[in-house]
């Protein structure tokens, strides 16, 4: 019976995972491409102010120590110096120009060829984790929850859709935040994986805590107050969102455009999930003419429990 179920959610993340792909290779990974572009102008501006403010600094030692020389014969020797470095950085300049040149093509193609490959792998691996998501939450965790999911029908689905979204992204999300490319967070990784892991559980215990309160409530005081009293625990995400350590975000993109890549992250995984939600819904609609005896007992079970 696990087999059934872990094959519908797989087949649900399937789906979700060509649709998903889909969207990283016509819009995520474009305005990735672009964020990139943006950080490395950003920073090669940068880098251009400061090569001209240590030039102008180092021209201005070479001033003072040439006016604290007090020969002539020391000044002109100097200036011939000076004309031979002069040459010789001139043709260094050539040199290197040439092999720049030579190996621009090179650069280029290779340029070229790594960005395919991290445009390929980024929609494989978003695929791969759509699957992911299906065979462990629609799959192995429905089977094990199924009675307990509050709704009937295609309503579990999309119920087991949103904890699915709360536990990966949404409680994380609450203390790291979707970071732009290129940016710069205050935290370590070594900590913020931590924090990422412990999100996902209190986003999981949370889940199930407004489950079982909608499940009490909906038997005794009717849908609406269930829903609400539902609703209430996930306000005890907000215990450790205070709690947690601030992780500040940096970076060189515009308040607009990472707005707007933040945005795009979480649309993506709503997609995903939605996706997930409705494909599950109706693969499970589709097999209603098929008893599930031990899907039944469970229910039976709990609620004469």
């Amino acid at each position: 019976m696990l087999a059934e179920y872990l094959t519908r959610g797989v087949k649900a993340g399937l789906v979700a995972g060509v649709v998903f792909g889909l969207f990283m290779a016509v819009v995520a990974n474009p305005l990735v491409v672009y964020a990139d572009e943006m950080n490395h102008a950003a920073a090669d501006v940068d880098g251009g102010h400061e090569h001209e403010s240590e030039a102008a600094h180092a021209h201005g030692d070479e001033g003072d120590h040439a006016h604290e020389d007090g020969s002539g014969h020391e000044h002109e020797d100097g200036s011939h110096g000076h004309e031979e470095a002069g040459h010789s950085h001139e043709a260094g300049g050539h040199t290197d120009e040439g092999e720049s040149h030579a190996d621009g093509g090179d650069g280029h193609h290779d340029t070229a060829v790594s960005m395919a490959v991290n445009k390929a792998v980024s929609v494989i691996s978003g695929g791969l984790w759509a699957v992911l998501l299906g065979g462990a939450f629609f799959g192995i965790a429905f089977y094990f929850l199924e009675p307990a999911i509050p709704g009937a029908g295609a309503a579990k689905s999309y119920a087991m859709g949103l904890a699915g979204f709360v536990t990966v992204s949404g409680a994380p999300w609450l203390v790291l935040p979707p970071a732009s490319p290129g940016a710069q967070q205050s935290l370590p990784v070594s900590t913020r994986i931590p924090l990422y892991a412990g999100m996902m559980v209190a986003g999981a215990l949370t889940c199930l805590l407004a489950g079982y309160v909608y499940n009490r409530l909906r038997a005794s005081n009717g849908r609406g107050v269930a829903i609400v009293g539902g609703i209430l625990p996930f306000g005890l995400l907000a215990i450790p969102a205070v709690l947690a350590p601030t992780n500040t975000i940096q970076g060189a993109l515009s308040p607009e455009l990472r707005t707007g890549m933040t945005g795009l992250f979480v649309f993506g995984q709503v997609l995903v999930w939605l996706l997930l939600a409705a494909t599950h819904a109706q693969l499970r609609s589709a097999n209603t003419s098929q008893t599930d005896p031990s899907a039944a007992s469970r229910g039976a079970t709990l609620s004469a429990d």
